[in-house]
């Protein structure tokens, strides 16, 4: 009987696929390990990139403190322009990578901008270019110009452009013209709107005047933290950055429009759409740059970083790149509901592996538009703002982000091939001021195994791409 019990069990075990046996149990001891592991990497940018590495230290007091004195100085200059902001206040909150000092002129070219939106508020931003006869990193094919564009809109809670500079500096080298703006009330543009031709604004409007359409209070663009101020935001940010002399956007022009691609696109997949730009968006920001896609003929492609917003209508191809996390970590059981707003759940269930499809990606897939969902693991809603040494991010969300945004900006305004679904990747990341080394992504151990990562292109689909169970 014993030996009859013996064959019984290893023939079932046999039958058993090997994903099953592998994959822990929800409540197991072998599942609460590898959660714990997870939350541990939730901070590993805190404690490998950054504190785990003396010479981002270093760095980081030389950069910082130089930026803080920048700002301070270009207020001083500007004193009718006030930026009643964090960022415009406390050293550090506009630093960046500090590990990305000198990129400018070594590695490509910067040039900072400014304008007035909409309302009359200057907002400051920064344009991002190749070097001349530069090569790309990765290839080293000579990039050939006049290049495709990129937008990036900020995200909300006083979120500055220059925690974004290592998207743009990666997507300038790969050969695109990209542009970083602060939105009217966050890092260092002007807080309140210019309304001098009202008789009754005080200074600059009138906070007890009827809001405008859109709007939530009398002072157009106050408080920042309203979603009219990032989609404003964005499609003024495009209609700056795709100005030129001839055609200038409320009296000032792009100063590096001559790089810009204008040609028309004809091989795009949406009809109508035949300008080489893209909008890339985080937080507020990416609902932001889901709805402008939906009606701003200008778009050609879309990045939501956390999250895609699945209100909207789809109708150019968009990357969601989504995170397990909000701005804190917990255990897998608090993982119901959403990121943002995690719920509790029973400590015997895993969460819904579709949770982070639902947001978004499904609506475009239904749709029948080009999309891809990402969802890098041990992610926090901080992975895409570069932010030192406080709120957690992993060690490898941001790499991954760049990888896959660089390749599908590579499809969809460039018509290269672009292997996304490649099961290694490549990414290069300072480890030193002017220094770049390269990292290996096996896509199998950086995506995520609570959370489905999915694609719906070229007449495929699949929305299991790491055997998260959601098919």
């Amino acid at each position: 009987m014993r030996h009859r019990a013996l064959f019984v069990t290893i023939a079932v075990l046999l039958l058993v696929p090997a994903s099953a046996l592998a994959d822990p149990q929800p409540g197991s001891l072998e599942y609460i390990q590898r959660d714990n592991q997870n939350i541990a990497d939730a901070y590993g940018r805190n404690t490998g990139q950054q504190l785990g590495n003396p010479a981002y230290m270093t760095a980081l007091q030389a950069e910082h403190n130089e930026v803080w004195l920048h700002q301070l100085a270009q207020q001083a200059a500007t004193p009718n322009r006030l930026a009643i902001t964090p960022g415009n206040v406390f050293p550090g909150w506009n630093g960046g990578n500090p590990l990305r000092r000198g990129w400018n002129g070594s590695r490509g070219l910067s040039v900072p901008v400014a304008y007035t939106n909409r309302y009359g508020a200057l907002i400051r931003g920064t344009v991002f270019a190749p070097l001349p006869g530069a090569r790309d990193p990765y290839t080293g094919r000579r990039l050939q110009r006049p290049y495709p564009g990129v937008v990036i809109t900020t995200g909300s809670i006083q979120g500055s452009e220059r925690m974004y500079w290592w998207l743009a500096q990666d997507l300038a080298e790969r050969g695109y013209l990209v542009m970083t703006y602060d939105v009217q009330g966050q890092g260092t543009s002007e807080t309140l709107p210019h309304e001098n031709d009202q008789v009754n604004a005080v200074p600059f409007c009138n906070p007890f005047a009827e809001p405008a359409a859109g709007e939530q209070f009398g002072c157009p663009g106050v408080p920042a933290q309203q979603d009219s101020n990032f989609v404003y935001g964005t499609e003024d940010a495009l209609s700056f950055f795709l100005s030129r002399p001839r055609r200038p956007y409320r009296g000032e022009f792009n100063p590096l429009w001559r790089l810009f691609d204008r040609s028309r696109d004809r091989r795009t997949a949406t009809p109508g759409r035949t300008r080489r730009v893209a909008i890339v968006g985080h937080s507020l920001g990416a609902s932001a740059v889901s709805r402008v896609q939906a009606g701003d003929r200008r778009v050609q492609a879309v990045v939501a970083l956390d999250k895609l917003d699945g209100e909207f209508k789809p109708v150019v191809p968009a990357l969601a790149v989504q995170s397990e996390y909000g701005f804190n970590v917990q255990p897998y059981w608090l993982q119901h509901g959403s990121s943002i707003a995690p719920q509790p759940g029973p400590p015997t269930e895993a969460p819904d592996p579709r949770r982070e499809a639902r947001t978004g990606f499904d609506s475009w897939k239904a749709a029948g538009v080009d999309s891809m969902l990402v969802v890098p693991r041990a992610s926090t809603h901080l992975e895409y703002t570069d932010i030192a040494l406080v709120l957690p991010a992993s060690r490898y969300g941001q790499a991954l982000t760049s990888v896959y945004v660089q390749r599908w900006l590579g499809r969809y305004l460039k018509h290269r091939r672009s292997r996304l679904l490649a099961p290694r990747l490549r990414y290069l990341e300072p480890v030193d001021v002017g220094r770049w080394a390269p990292v290996e992504l096996d896509r199998s151990d950086r995506l995520s195994f609570y959370f489905c990562s999915a694609y719906a292109f070229a007449g495929r689909a699949s929305s299991d791409i790491t055997g998260a169970g959601c098919q």
